[in-house]
């Protein structure tokens, strides 16, 4: 396991007591070594994880990688880009549900 410090996540906390497990797993597994793999950089690895939560609607953990792909590098233009591109191969109702939360996510950055 990696030692690098694994982001905080409210949700994650929240959750903590219900389900420990399987936040250890996300800690332990998902950040501290998926996410620390070489052979993608983590900024691949954002852009990745954001088109497969557009893909397959799950925008409750959206924002939180598309921040974390901003924070990776990834820009405003290429989350569009990608999000748009989905809409051909994942469908329309998943792209603009993606849109919404990324919108929200730029706007409160923007602050």
């Amino acid at each position: 396991m990696s030692t690098k410090p694994i982001p905080q996540s409210a949700q994650r906390d929240r959750v903590r007591k219900t389900v420990p497990a399987l936040v250890e797993y996300t800690e332990g597994v998902v950040y501290g070594d998926l996410w620390e793999r070489t052979d993608l950089s983590k900024r691949d690895r954002s852009l990745v994880t954001v088109a497969a939560l557009v893909a397959t609607y799950r925008p409750e953990q959206l924002s939180v990688h598309i921040g974390r792909a901003l924070d990776n590098g990834v820009t405003q233009e290429e989350i569009a880009g990608l999000i748009t591109h989905l809409a051909f191969y994942a469908g329309w109702p998943a792209a603009m549900s993606g849109a919404q939360v990324a919108t929200e996510v730029f706007e409160k950055r923007e602050g």
